[in-house]
């Protein structure tokens, strides 16, 4: 397991854990984990989840979720106060990747910004390498 540190609230960046991949989230995203958090049951023991998981009309689709329990693949990252876990596989899809939460007029919704993906659907939640 590896862990992130939060080195600046401000900017909410994070070092990168051993093998140098890293993954980070807005000040948006947490702020709206954070809000969640607080009407989960349990929530101050629980943190986000990011997975990749095959299928959707791209081929990989993200998994969003929350969870308590840690696994021996997951990696940690904190950034603006929160926690973000991901596990080994999902973590080389996702390396150098952004989770945002965006709030326009169609829809408030998670979305990763992945630089590893060739392609993505229109809907934004599946994607290709």
């Amino acid at each position: 397991m590896s862990l992130a540190e939060d080195t600046s609230a401000e900017n909410g960046s994070t070092v990168p854990p051993t093998g140098g991949r890293s993954f980070g989230l807005t000040e948006s995203a947490a702020k709206r984990i954070t809000a969640l958090l607080e009407q989960e049951e349990n929530g101050e023991t629980k943190f986000m989840r990011v997975s990749v998981e095959g299928g959707g009309c791209s081929g990989f689709q993200y998994d969003f979720g929350f969870d308590d329990e840690m696994k021996e693949d997951d990696h940690t990252f904190i950034s603006h106060g929160v926690k973000v876990v991901v596990d080994d596989m999902s973590l080389d899809l996702l390396n150098g990747g952004e989770l945002d939460y965006v709030n326009e007029l169609l829809g408030a919704y998670f979305q990763v910004t992945n630089p590893n993906a060739s392609s993505s659907c229109g809907c934004g939640t599946s994607f290709s390498i």
